[in-house]
């Protein structure tokens, strides 16, 4: 199990990247996430949705994703409270003390899905959350400790040098700790390094000497790790290219959601991806505005609003530019939101932006699904999924741009400018996303997006292999075979 000591040290990456590994070296290996917080979710082969590093990890097994891949998933739908994932399907929508009460059912949940998970692996590599020095949650804690302590795993402590005191983070993770805790933490390795990594030698004789735990290297850092689908939103980074490119800017919402729709734009050449931060205008020189989705669309609308973002889209459509909303995103271009069951909140109705002629009304229901279909104007292959809550209709829909499983998909304004859709992930096909670029005036470079990610994937693995000691990882694994 990879733990970590903070937040952000680069476990899910880590995690990735020892997947490919030791798949490269004929095992069967599968990634586990106890619990996960991730607004970033996957549509699973089995129906549910999981955490979308986990799914990316389920790639580098060369495995589909599996929803005991992340039992447990947290969607925060505000400050206070989140939608629980449980198995790939809703628990219930819980706050903070309430979660903390329906954690032994959860542990359970964990545990019987790992179970499952080992009988389909020769090894797992699991993922933690956050850190195990918060030991103010250690109690019925599922995510790190509590749930390496009912499987019986041994745990490698990872710290991320690129923030600083990074021997603080992991000589303090091991003073803070219980001793049943310590005694689980077997080995620790370093994150991030830049620059000469001999120069943190006297570092890990430190560490070492002061926690007695098994060093396994020192990672310099992995610059390639952008090409790699993101799990956080400023993970991507927003690129500034000078040239002849397309700029696509996308307003950062309070509970962005399922923003993978970005990577494969982020990773074009010819297109500058900015991410605009709550408190700034959207840029007026913006070929593109693309809404992602969202957990909460009629939180998120306001939110919108409150940034006097609708003011600077009106200004785009305006000037001629072009809108495209996924998912939550295109449910606020419609005129009206309806939910009269209360499910997002208070029961009723919102005005949206009004750029397309469409209604949406929420529903309890969830709609999860891979799908694939074509670009009705070109031809253009397109694959994605869909997971959302409500349906959307109005006169804006006979001018349907995708056909989806048979079936039209989608809204177009009059003159095609301002579209919207249900389908995550249509930029990852080739064909669709070279299409869709030149009817904006740019190209794609990118002739294989799926091979790309792997390509990346098999650069991390030999990154692992050049600077960790990969045996005695392994050897780690061993110790819970033969015990």
């Amino acid at each position: 199990m990879i733990q970590g000591a903070g937040s952000n040290v680069g476990k899910s990456m880590i995690v990735a990247g020892l997947c490919r590994v030791f798949a490269r070296r004929g095992l069967t290996v599968r990634p586990f996430k106890p619990q996960n917080m991730s607004n970033n979710a996957a549509v699973t082969s089995d129906g549910g949705e999981i955490g979308r590093a986990q799914a990316l990890q389920a790639l580098a097994c060369g495995t589909a994703a599996h929803t005991d891949m992340n039992p447990v998933l947290l969607k925060p739908e505000s400050d206070v409270g989140a939608q629980v994932i449980v198995q790939g399907k809703r628990f219930a929508t819980l706050k903070a003390r309430d979660y903390a009460k329906a954690k032994p059912e959860l542990l359970s949940k964990t545990l019987e899905s790992f179970h499952r998970l080992a009988k389909t692996a020769e090894l797992i590599v699991i993922e933690g959350a956050g850190s195990p020095a918060e030991i103010n949650l250690r109690s019925g804690d599922i995510a790190n400790m509590g749930f390496a302590e009912a499987a019986a795993i041994p745990v490698i402590l990872v710290g991320d040098i690129d923030r600083g005191g990074v021997i603080a983070q992991i000589v303090g993770t091991h003073c803070v700790l219980p001793d049943c805790d310590r005694d689980r933490i077997k080995a620790f390795m370093i994150n991030k390094f830049r620059g000469d990594v001999s120069l943190f030698d006297d570092g890990m004789t430190e560490i070492t000497d002061r926690t007695d735990w098994t060093p396994l290297g020192v990672l310099p850092w992995f610059a390639d790790a952008w090409q790699l689908p993101a799990e956080d939103v400023m993970d991507i980074t927003s690129t500034s290219r000078s040239g002849d490119v397309l700029k696509v800017v996308v307003p950062k919402l309070s509970r962005i959601a399922n923003f993978d729709d970005l990577d494969p734009l982020a990773i074009e050449p010819g297109v500058s991806v900015e991410i605009i931060e709550p408190g700034r205008p959207l840029p007026s020189d913006a070929d593109l505005v693309l809404i992602p989705g969202s957990k909460s669309t009629i939180g998120d609308l306001a939110f919108f609003r409150a940034q006097g973002w609708d003011v600077d889209l009106y200004g785009h459509v305006r000037r001629g530019g072009h809108v495209l909303g996924i998912c939550g995103g295109y449910q606020m271009l419609g005129h009206t939101i309806s939910d009269p069951d209360g499910i997002e909140g208070a029961k009723g109705s919102v005005q949206g932006l009004g750029l397309l002629n469409v209604e949406t009304t929420m529903a309890p229901k969830k709609h999860l699904a891979d799908v694939k279909g074509v670009h009705l104007k070109s031809g253009a292959a397109v694959t994605g999924y869909e997971i959302h809550i409500g349906t959307t209709d109005g006169p804006d829909t006979e001018s349907a741009w995708l056909q989806i499983d048979g079936k039209v998909a989608g809204a177009a304004s009059n003159n095609g400018k301002i579209q919207g859709c249900y389908i995550h992930g249509l930029f990852t096909s080739d064909d669709f996303r070279r299409t869709y670029l030149e009817q904006l005036g740019g190209t794609s470079q990118i002739s294989d997006y799926g091979a790309s990610v792997d390509a990346a994937l098999d650069a991390l693995a030999d990154h692992l292999e050049v600077h960790l000691d990969i045996e005695k990882i392994f050897d780690l694994a061993e110790d819970v075979k033969n015990s």
